[in-house]
């Protein structure tokens, strides 16, 4: 045994029950906060559009947001009903109201709030598996949604906001910053929404605090730094251009799902939502969307981003030269290429080293990726989207 994989297992024990911390109990508080904080930003952000004159860059921000709204509403309420079929009509009335008036998010929240304050101080109930294991289902149901606002509200907001910043051909050091903390949440997002699923699923080895941890993070948040980046580079080039690459990537995103025969909702027509949404997630980043094994899926997919991203450099020298000669251009050209070199070094990093199912020895594991095959009879858990 090598010392990196010695410090692996001494250092880095990985997680192989659910648990419900106190730390996610926490931090769940804090993403309530965080929820309703997100929404005054939003408005306000709207509001400074319209009052500076740009109306068109204030209604995309509310399309944005109400798009990604009303999709979550509608899984949130679909996975309710499937989760409480034998509750009252009234119950379920009562949860379809609210969901209406768009409070799903709130109400995820007060669930996993609910039930983690029970695994954290009710003496009567911090030892019980179901309970334990509600609290991490709810938790987990709450990241899936969080993912999806992040892929259909804040980064195609964040797109805008670079794109708005590059028409003024001037960036402070205080919106480069900006910039990376916005990403930094769109990735760690996904990364949270990674580690919640596995913590949910029986046989997943958690992601490790330390070497795995940060690799991910950093091999998400380079890669989507990179993209991010460059196709508003696109944007500023050629609207038709963007929003042909965009349609294109949506939509092989969408036939991929469909090819792949995903069955994560019981209805055609929540099944067709969830492999929309699927293709726009895709766009960005990738995601494993049946659990089987992503080997070539996965190379193919950043040899493509590695093409996109050359092509839309090239582009900009053909069809903008007088933007490449810019300061912004300049310096975020060369993190696009810095960013996506890195982010690739940290993927393979990740999987070769680091994965967690690298420590699972002696099994037999069908996708040494991301994990085994789904099936239909399989429940809703673990047939989320893997990143």
């Amino acid at each position: 045994m090598g010392f990196l994989e010695k410090w692996y297992n001494t250092i880095l024990p990985g997680c192989w029950t659910m648990s419900f911390t106190k730390w996610n109990f926490f931090m769940t508080i804090f993403g309530a906060l965080s929820f309703f904080f997100d929404i005054g930003i939003d408005l306000w952000i709207t509001f400074k559009y319209f009052q500076q004159g740009h109306p068109v860059f204030g209604l995309l921000t509310i399309f944005f947001v109400l798009v990604s709204t009303l999709i979550i509403q509608a899984f949130s309420y679909t996975w309710f009903k499937d989760d409480n079929q034998g509750d009252s009509f009234c119950k379920l009335k009562g949860i379809l109201f609210l969901h209406i008036f768009l409070l799903g998010a709130f109400v995820r929240y007060m669930h996993v709030i609910k039930y983690g304050f029970q695994v954290s101080y009710d003496p009567q109930k911090k030892n019980c598996a179901e309970t334990k294991k509600r609290a991490v289902d709810a938790m987990t149901d709450l990241s899936m949604l969080k993912c999806f606002k992040t892929y259909l509200e804040n980064a195609p907001q964040l797109i805008l906001q670079i794109y708005i910043l590059m028409e003024h051909e001037r960036i402070t050091i205080f919106q480069y910053a900006s910039i990376l903390v916005s990403v930094t949440s769109i990735a760690w997002s996904t990364v949270d929404y990674q580690m919640s699923l596995r913590k949910s699923l029986p046989g997943k080895k958690g992601i490790s605090v330390g070497a795995p941890m940060f690799s991910y993070v950093f091999y998400k948040w380079f890669t989507l730094t990179s993209w991010i980046v460059s196709i508003v580079f696109l944007l500023n080039c050629s609207v038709n251009l963007f929003t042909g690459l965009v349609v294109v990537l949506g939509l092989s995103g969408f036939f991929w799902a469909c090819k792949e025969q995903t069955n994560f909702c019981r209805t055609q027509r929540m099944e067709f939502l969830y492999r929309t949404v699927v293709g726009i997630i895709l766009v960005f980043t990738f995601f494993n969307i049946k659990g089987s094994r992503t080997l070539v899926p996965i190379t193919i997919y950043y040899v493509v981003r590695t093409l996109a991203t050359s092509g839309i450099l090239a582009l900009c020298f053909y069809l903008r030269p007088i933007f490449i000669n810019t300061l912004v251009f300049v310096i975020l050209s060369i993190a696009v290429v810095v960013a996506l070199g890195l982010g690739i070094i940290s993927l393979i990093l990740y999987y070769a080293c680091f994965h967690p199912s690298l420590r699972l020895l002696g099994q037999n594991m069908e996708d040494t990726v991301d994990g085994p095959i789904c099936t239909i009879g399989r429940p809703r858990i673990e047939q989320f989207i893997m990143p």
